[in-house]
């Protein structure tokens, strides 16, 4: 909502205050001025100029030599404006001056002629093109003929003024109106509110003469009246007028037009002038639309309708989209004499589900989802009236013709002092709750304690005690709310365990490297069965989609995430390496009732380089090992140290020599690989390894308790040996036969190579450990070492066949 400062001057006193003032003031009581917007600043040195001669340039063909009279003196200027005449009253810039933009304007030559100013354009003074008369679009804008020669044009147009651009919540539907943003300064200030003059002398002849109303869906439209309007002179409209819809962000077209739109703005009132002759029809009648019936609206598009709209017709076809915009036909013209003046209320629903569906949304229609009073329709009604006998030379036909449904009910909403004080932690008297009540024009009476507040129609918002008790707060003043302490027992704060651990995943991924990435939680039911971390019974489908690539939940994080690998390397980034922490939707294929089960994973991609040395020319290929290195560093951190295994496994979309499941005590929580060469070519991505893991049973997981030892005071002895055992059988397997076998004396096993090839059986590998033994309370002796690692060697030749490779 834009409020000019000046035309709300018109309405409450506060010349008391400046525009900045009247924002702060309209701020503090909860009415947010987002945005100031002075229409003058720097403007100076622009005055009101009769053009006296005007002559072709000698030497340009679109240029004219223009004298003219400035009041003080007459100038030369050179002007280009196709539409400069002669007997023409315009803006002029004289040398000096400085336009929006920084244009400065001073004495030049054009094409060897001296020019003295410039004739200035709507648009030059800083006025949007779209807010500018269609007659001045293209050219210099013409000043009435009443405009004194000499006088600042910047006040003849309005400009020395500030516009109060409103961020208005929902539910303050009563400020979308200029007398309702008089309504809330004047409550701010115990100030009066001076409406405007809606009085008018009805003709003789009455207009249910001429029109009748016929509302076949009351439960839609409970109120609907016309006035006739006769004898109507289509043309201009006031310039104050003009100014005052510019400062709204409304383009002025006619007298008419901008009346019904300035009463709009003025009392929150959607109005609508029809052509009477080119009605068709002396009958209104109010339905909703037919199944595929059509209407050409005011912007000279075809709207196909459905039996959800309403629309207003003259018995037969639509003239109106109720609520929305009117017919193209029946709209008014320059020849229009007599005009059908609709005032109605609608309601918000029935304007709400036309406007979405036919996707228009106008200035009546904002209005009339948000709820208008309907109380005050006729008081608009009559208000347009007067301005149009006034400015349009009308004759207003006796008597209203409507049809009316509304229901009248009291609303009474009961408070006290001691529960408004309790709320606000304030000490108020009941003498000045009573006292905002008042000021807010609201009808209160009192029995002892108890005040009982009867509703306002112009304020929708106030329905039960607490809006009451907000009110009070807003106009009593914000600033005056107490700071306190909380009473009664705290407890410290603290994070769960759960909380813990995910900043624990999330600290450990991101100092080795990974950035975090948060994805949607929808998407495509040709990519829900991918990457999955175990059989899916049912998927989980969004009942009004945004599109059809986010219509189902996720089953699984690594899509998206390959998503977000494919959108870098497509901007030149090739090296990505990405984690996320969300939830996966589970549905059940037995019930589409019951709500899904959500699990919470961690899955992460990683591409392109892993570590690069420039000076020393070494660079670092991300590989399987990369990836499983960081998992196996993550384990650890969490306290589930070597308890996770790794095992060879098949997934449908990694490559199937290249991945591998996780688990951790026999239960499988994880896999880790290569996308499948054939997946990385259908999202257009290079070689790109992958993980996924279940965090309940990450997290779950019995922890090893933390323990510390000294530094060894002892040597240590390691002794190093190369197995052939079985190509099915895993090194991690043979590890845990190890260090099982080593007892408390091996400290460490290490695996650091693997051989398959040349002088090993057809079906065999080599496997090759460093085993570390050590006592930290003595000097162990090669006897004892040895009987030691006889005794692995032994253990490893009854549980895997192992051979020491000769």
């Amino acid at each position: 909502m834009l409020v000019s400062y000046q035309w709300l001057k018109e309405y409450v006193d506060i010349s008391d205050l400046t525009a900045e003032e009247t924002a702060e003031k309209l701020t503090r009581g909860g009415v947010e001025v987002d945005l100031l917007h002075p229409r003058s600043e720097g403007l100076d040195h622009i005055v009101v100029g009769f053009v006296e001669e005007c002559e072709q340039h000698p030497n340009a063909d679109k240029l004219r030599i223009c004298q003219v009279n400035t009041g003080s003196e007459t100038a030369q200027i050179i002007c280009g404006a196709p539409n400069v005449a002669a007997g023409q009253k315009v803006a002029v810039a004289k040398p000096g001056a400085v336009l929006p933009g920084g244009m400065k304007i001073k004495k030049a030559k054009l094409r060897g002629e001296a020019s003295e100013g410039m004739i200035c354009s709507l648009q030059e003074l800083g006025i949007e093109q779209k807010l500018v008369a269609k007659e001045f679009m293209d050219g210099i804008y013409v000043f009435p003929e009443d405009a004194e020669v000499g006088a600042d044009a910047v006040n003849e147009l309005g400009l020395r003024d500030t516009v109060l651009e409103l961020d208005l919540t929902p539910n303050r539907s009563d400020c979308l109106s200029m007398i309702g943003i008089a309504y809330e300064m004047a409550a701010l200030l115990d100030r009066g509110v001076q409406l405007p003059d809606a009085s008018f002398t009805a003709a003789s002849e009455s207009a249910a003469n001429k029109v009748s109303v016929r509302v076949d869906v009351p439960e839609d439209n409970p109120y609907y009246s016309a006035k006739v309007i006769k004898e109507v002179t289509i043309g201009p409209s006031p310039l104050w007028m003009q100014n005052r819809l510019t400062a709204a962000g409304i383009r002025p077209i006619n007298n008419v037009v901008d009346i019904t739109n300035y009463v709009l703005i003025e009392y929150g009132q959607p109005l609508h002038a029809f052509d009477l002759d080119r009605f068709g029809s002396e009958s209104i009648v109010v339905r909703r639309a037919q199944e595929e019936e059509t209407i050409t609206t005011l912007d000279e598009e075809v709207r196909t309708l459905s039996s959800e709209h309403m629309v207003i017709t003259n018995g037969e076809e639509p003239t109106a989209l109720a609520g929305v915009m009117g017919g193209a036909f029946s709209e008014v013209q320059e020849d229009t004499t007599a005009i059908l003046l609709e005032a109605a209320y609608f309601t918000p629903a029935r304007v709400r589900k036309t406007s979405k569906d036919t996707g228009l949304r106008s200035e009546s229609s904002i209005r009339f989802e948000k709820g208008i009073d309907q109380n005050r329709v006729e008081e608009a009604s009559a208000r347009a009236a007067y301005l149009l006998e006034r400015y349009a030379g009308g004759k207003v036909l006796d008597g209203t013709v409507e049809e009316d449904h509304r229901v009248q009910e009291k609303h009474v909403m009961t408070t006290d002092t001691n529960r408004v004080n309790q709320l606000l932690g304030m000490d108020i008297t009941q003498d000045d709750i009573v006292s905002i009540f008042r000021r807010l024009r609201l009808h209160t009476e009192v029995d002892g304690e108890n005040i009982a507040v009867e509703a306002s129609t112009r304020r929708p918002d106030l329905r039960i005690e607490e809006d009451l008790i907000e009110e009070v707060a807003r106009l009593y003043g914000y600033d005056y709310i107490p700071t306190t302490l909380p009473h009664g027992t705290t407890t410290p704060g603290g994070l769960s365990t759960e909380q813990k651990d995910r900043r624990t995943i999330r600290r450990f991924l991101e100092t080795s490297g990974l950035h975090e990435a948060i994805t949607y939680s929808l998407t495509s039911p040709d990519r829900v069965k991918r990457f999955l971390l175990s059989d899916v019974p049912g998927t989980v489908d969004v009942s009004l989609p945004m599109s059809e690539e986010r219509s189902t939940m996720r089953t699984s994080l690594i899509p998206h995430l390959l998503d977000t690998v494919q959108y870098n390397r497509n901007r030149q980034i090739n090296d990505t390496a990405l984690f996320e922490l969300g939830s996966v939707f589970i549905g059940e294929e037995s019930s589409l009732s019951r709500q899904p089960e959500e699990k919470k994973v961690l899955a992460g991609a990683v591409t392109g380089l892993w570590d690069v040395h420039l000076w020393q020319g070494e660079k670092k290929k991300t590989d399987f090992f990369v990836v499983k290195g960081i998992l196996e560093g993550l384990f650890k951190e969490v306290g589930i140290g070597d308890q996770a295994l790794f095992a060879p496994s098949r997934h449908n979309d990694l490559h199937p020599g290249r991945s591998a499941d996780v688990s951790i005590n026999g239960r499988t929580f994880g896999f880790i690989g290569q996308v499948h060469p054939n997946v990385e070519k259908e999202w257009g991505i290079k070689e790109t390894y992958v993980f996924q893991l279940d965090l309940d049973i990450l997290l779950s997981a019995d922890k090893e308790p933390t323990s510390y030892a000294t530094l060894p005071r002892y040597p240590s002895i390691s002794r190093d040996i190369a197995l052939v055992v079985g190509e099915d059988v895993a090194a991690g397997e043979v590890k845990q036969v190890i260090e099982e076998a080593g007892g408390e004396l091996l400290k460490q096993v290490t695996l650091f190579d693997v051989y398959e090839g040349e002088n090993l059986e057809v079906g065999k590998k080599s496997l090759a450990f460093s085993l570390v033994y050590l006592d930290p309370e003595r000097t162990l002796t090669d006897e004892e070492v040895t009987k030691t690692h006889e005794h692995v060697l032994a253990e490893l030749t009854d549980k895997v066949q192992a051979v020491l490779r000769q």
